[in-house]
């Protein structure tokens, strides 16, 4: 299918920007390890059940669970947990400003380790995107004004940044070792991680049982479930189908545009009126990912 890659990218973005919602809800309930944890839990549930409904390929090369594991490690338990950390300290759009460095981490990364070589058209693409991307998140109103930028608001966004580049960069890796089907390649990831942060949060008291919380918090499980769906269950596996199909750098850059599809989502969800800059940034991102598309 030509463009199959680039297509789940923007289906992972608009995934993760109504999740980006529903986890700003949850987190303020049951914090950032406990969301980590319950959204992971549920996804791995929901992945076996669609792999063995549909009887999909398991059989995997040991290269290729060890590439997974590493992207799993990097990205969805130091990556995510920097991520939610960030929206905890500095907000969402300082924390979307921090994850907008991806793609161009993403394109280094790629370069040096992976040998992909993009055209300069593309790179001119990748460039006008984030820029757009940055327009916007710069001049967006935060929702709430006790949000402001800080050092350790920035350093956690740094590491989510750097957590989803050289996770993706390990997921590509296990796909160019061998095929693989990437519902199997999603569950993978996210069943190691898990064991993980279940292993890290009681080992250093980071997290209570899980259980109680979310049976003492009946909105945060149902938030929780959602976020699980939205995000490592479909999120992440269009995310894998992108980057199977098309450059990391170009996957990177057209999933980085959650800031861009949250404008609407955020004029009917929070009532936010749109402003001149936040228009102009989204027709900038767009003519960028036409340049990404049609050169």
């Amino acid at each position: 299918m030509i463009f199959l890659g680039e297509i789940a990218a923007f289906v992972a973005a608009l995934l993760w920007s109504v999740n980006a919602i529903v986890l700003s809800e949850a987190l303020a309930r049951v914090g950032s390890f406990n969301v980590n944890i319950g959204r992971l839990f549920f996804a791995s549930i929901f992945l076996l059940l669609t792999i063995i409904l549909f009887s999909l390929p398991v059989n995997l090369y040991w290269q290729q669970y060890f590439y997974l594991i590493l992207s799993g490690i990097v990205g969805l338990v130091i990556g995510d947990l920097g991520m939610l950390k960030s929206y905890q300290i500095i907000g969402p759009r300082l924390g979307m400003l921090m994850m907008s460095f991806v793609p161009s981490i993403s394109v280094v990364l790629a370069y040096i380790f992976l040998d992909e070589v993009l055209t300069l058209s593309q790179i001119f693409g990748i460039i006008i995107t984030s820029l757009g991307l940055a327009i916007v998140i710069l001049q967006k109103k935060p929702i709430s004004e006790r949000f402001h930028f800080t050092i350790q608001g920035g350093f956690y966004g740094l590491i989510a940044a750097v957590g989803q580049a050289v996770g993706l960069i390990f997921a590509k890796e296990a796909f160019n070792y061998a095929e693989m089907d990437e519902f199997v390649a999603a569950f993978v990831r996210i069943i190691f991680s898990l064991i993980l942060l279940v292993l890290l949060g009681r080992f250093l008291g980071l997290s209570k049982n899980p259980i109680r919380v979310f049976k003492d918090d009946r909105k945060a499980l149902k938030l929780i479930i959602w976020g699980a769906i939205l995000g490592p269950y479909l999120g992440i596996t269009a995310s894998l189908i992108a980057i199977s199909n098309t450059n990391v750098g170009i996957a990177s850059t057209l999933m980085a545009t959650v800031p861009i599809l949250m404008l609407p989502i955020s004029k009917f969800y929070y009532k936010e009126k749109l402003t001149l800059f936040s228009i102009f940034g989204t027709i900038v991102a767009v003519v960028g990912i036409a340049v990404i598309f049609l050169f």
